[in-house]
């Protein structure tokens, strides 16, 4: 029960209580209880003054249970003290929705009020007579304020059908033959069986129907063409010529191109119709992503798939390719051909700009250097045009050089090796490359140079001994030397005669052996020696172990 529902005690409703139980809308009056400790003494309620419009607005809700006005107490718990609303009294349980609540009506002569009791309501201004829980007035006056008609709600009601004439039927109001019908003909007098009218069906027009089934149909053709379009666009082949093509075009590659740069690069020279259709050849071929960058000589309007053959083809490629380890001198010879040059216009270049390509300023001023370009043509491939200038080619070598030297930072690891500066790196690296012969000797070979620079070393008195300066110095390579020649040789590259390191640079050493040159092992190496004369290097700490090696390599070669 909610507190509208019981009185303001706690406790418990009773049988004996005047609200307890349905009474009906008879409407009665509770008596005064004869043990009540007033005797015979009625309660006599105080009698508000009816409210009056115009006035000061007092609530008439307002109970009065022994506040302000009502001194009296009450001891009877079953006793609901009244509410005074105007001249009216209600009970103050108010209403409830599980129990029939009690009315106030006239009781007639001989109430406590004794006498006729006033009519309360035959005034236009008078409030109208209380009415049960969903049945009350929608329009009227309570509580001394208007109140609009509130519409009628039916939770149940279902929601109301569409009644636009080209749904239902109708045609301009004309009827469909079946709500003309008597509303007893259709049965229960238009209600169903809660008292509510009956929905009526609507009526289906054929033509409707057919309209909505054209419109459907032309809406799923629509959408079908569009995704076909959709799907030829996105899945379909892309745009592509056949065949090997014609003419001839040169297009340069760029160093690091990916396959839809390569393939704008392409479209724009006429070579391919389409980029898409060129990566999808590109992804085809198994040697796809093995495209190098440089010039290729072309031929317009072909197909994708030859493209990407020709691409991969050494022939079509017009590119400078350094490999490692390559001395300048090869390099010069290289550029001549390339460029239908003379023999030795490169060379003479070399020598007389020198100092304008490029070069770091810790790369230049070295007295006794055969070649100051010597360690800067960078072992890569470079596109070389048709009509391009030597200069311009070992300008862009020398320029890849500082780009490599800078990521490996030779000049702050220079200092940590105790090296007097990058270019002493440089050319440690030169020598590592040239005695090398795999990726693990690099390292190996490093510590030998370190080792053998060392002040303190008593094994070879800061003497290098590598053959591959002397064959620099000769200008030639993979020569025999005998001991008398490279004793007796005094030159600033022999270093048999001549401690420490070359004046630069003897050839051009590649990223693995600079960077091996940076990290040395620090095992101990002292020696080397390549026991079968080309591919394996063996490697020794002390002389007796060198002279061990040396032996197996004189036996390998029937020297005695």
């Amino acid at each position: 029960m909610t507190e509208y529902g019981r009185s303001p005690g706690s406790e418990p409703w009773h049988p004996e209580d005047p609200l307890y139980g349905d009474q009906g809308w008879r409407g009665q009056q509770g008596q005064p209880d004869p043990a009540a400790p007033y005797g015979a003494q009625q309660y006599q309620p105080q009698q508000a003054p009816q409210q009056q419009y115009g006035g000061d607005y007092q609530d008439p809700y307002q109970q009065q249970y022994g506040g302000q006005g009502h001194p009296q107490q009450y001891a009877d718990p079953h006793y609901a003290p009244q509410q005074q609303y105007g001249d009216q009294q209600y009970a103050t349980g108010g209403w409830d929705t599980g129990q029939q609540p009690v009315m106030p009506y006239d009781p007639g002569p001989g109430t406590p009020y004794g006498g006729q009791t006033p009519d309360l309501y035959g005034t236009p201004d008078a409030y109208p007579p209380p009415q049960p829980p969903g049945h009350r007035a929608a329009s009227g006056e309570q509580h001394g304020r208007r109140r609009e008609p509130e519409p009628a709600t039916d939770w149940d009601a279902e929601p109301e059908e569409e009644s636009h004439p080209f749904f239902t039927g109708a045609d301009g109001g004309e009827s469909d033959g079946y709500d003309d019908e008597p509303e007893a003909a259709r049965g229960g007098g238009g209600r169903d069986g809660r008292g509510r009218p009956k929905k009526q069906k609507k009526g289906r027009s054929g033509m409707a129907c057919l309209i909505v089934a054209v419109v459907l149909a032309g809406g799923v053709g629509g959408a079908g063409y569009v995704g076909y379009q959709f799907w030829q666009d996105k899945f379909g082949a892309a745009p592509d010529f056949a065949g090997q093509g014609s003419g001839s075009v040169q297009v340069e590659i760029p160093q690091g191109a990916t396959g839809a740069a390569i393939g704008n690069l392409l479209k724009d020279a006429g070579v391919v119709k389409s980029v898409d259709a060129f990566v999808a050849a590109q992804l085809r071929n198994p040697n796809g992503d093995k495209v190098q960058a440089g010039v290729y000589d072309l031929k317009k309007e072909m197909s994708a798939a030859s493209a990407v053959e020709l691409l991969l083809s050494a022939q079509s490629r017009n590119s400078l390719i350094i490999p490692e380890g390559k001395r300048n001198a090869w390099i010069y010879e290289q550029i001549d051909t390339k460029l239908g040059l003379d023999a030795g216009t490169t060379k003479k270049v070399a020598e007389e700009e020198s100092e304008d390509l490029g070069l770091p300023e810790w790369a230049t001023g070295h007295p006794e250097v055969k070649d100051p370009l010597e360690g800067f043509l960078f072992p890569a491939s470079y596109p070389v045009k048709k009509g391009a200038k030597p200069e311009d080619v070992l300008a862009g070598m020398v320029a890849r050089a500082n780009e490599e030297y800078t990521k490996a930072n030779v000049v702050g690891k220079a200092k940590s090796l105790g090296l007097e500066g990058p270019w002493q790196l440089v050319t440690v690296a030169s020598l590592v490359q040239a005695e090398g012969k795999t990726k693990d000797d690099y390292r190996k070979m490093a510590e030998v140079v370190y080792n053998r620079l060392k002040p303190t070393n008593t094994e070879t008195n800061q003497l290098l001994q590598f053959d591959s300066a002397f064959n620099y110095l000769r200008g030639e390579s993979e020569i025999e030397i005998s001991e008398s020649e490279i004793n007796s040789n005094k030159d600033p590259y022999n270093t048999y005669t001549r401690k420490g390191l070359t004046p630069g640079p003897i050839g051009n050493p590649g990223t693995v052996a600079l960077i091996a040159s940076t990290s040395p092992t620090k095992d101990g190496w002292m020696y080397f020696v390549a026991t079968d004369g080309k591919h394996r290097t063996e490697f020794a700490k002390t002389h007796a172990e060198f002279q061990e090696l040396k032996d197996k390599f004189n036996a390998q070669q029937g020297i005695d």
